[in-house]
């Protein structure tokens, strides 16, 4: 008898939730850096400068463990249009989990703005100095962020129709509690 794997790994599923809240964050974070001009702008912006590039070494460290490690399989019953969509929202979480901290870095860079982390730890510039560059970045940055927004919406919706309407264990894969992994029949 094989084991077929029912969830992500533990691994996959810190790392799925801890993004998930930081990038939650970020999302209100920006929102509120866009909606203000009082001194609390300043203070979104340096915890926004930041968070965002944690979300990219996140992003980096589970893209790995998602190669490595891979993914339960999907219901053998998920009818092929929501199988593709599955996948598809996944190339697109992954890809914009990526591109919106590597648009903010390149947008900040433009603008001759640094990326300070801490204690006056900064990161290099990735582009030249360019005022067109940086207002073409920053439309993206903000285009893909209201994106991003969607897909998270659709993301969760999924989860939510996977777990209260087909109640067939995708949502169970990524959640926190129930077993790893359970025997195959032989053949």
């Amino acid at each position: 008898m094989t084991e077929i794997r029912k969830r992500f790994t533990p691994v996959q599923r810190l790392l799925h939730w801890s993004m998930a809240a930081c990038i939650l964050a970020m999302l209100f974070i920006g929102v509120g850096m866009v909606s203000t001009i009082t001194p609390a702008y300043l203070t979104l912006v340096s915890i926004h400068k930041p968070l965002g590039l944690a979300i990219l070494v996140l992003a980096l460290l589970r893209l790995g463990v998602r190669l490595r490690s891979g993914a339960p399989p999907l219901p053998a019953d998920l009818p092929a249009p929501m199988r593709l969509a599955a996948h598809l929202s996944h190339y697109a979480l992954y890809g914009l989990m990526l591109a919106m901290p590597l648009l903010g870095w390149g947008m900040l860079s433009a603008a001759a703005y640094p990326v300070v982390l801490f204690d006056g730890v900064r990161l290099p510039a990735i582009l030249p100095q360019s005022e067109s560059l940086h207002t073409l970045l920053w439309r993206a940055h903000v285009c893909l962020a209201f994106a991003f927004f969607g897909v998270i919406l659709m993301h969760v919706g999924a989860a939510l129709f996977h777990a209260l309407v087909r109640r067939d264990g995708v949502f169970e894969a990524m959640a926190s509690v129930g077993p790893e992994t359970e025997r195959a029949p032989a053949e």
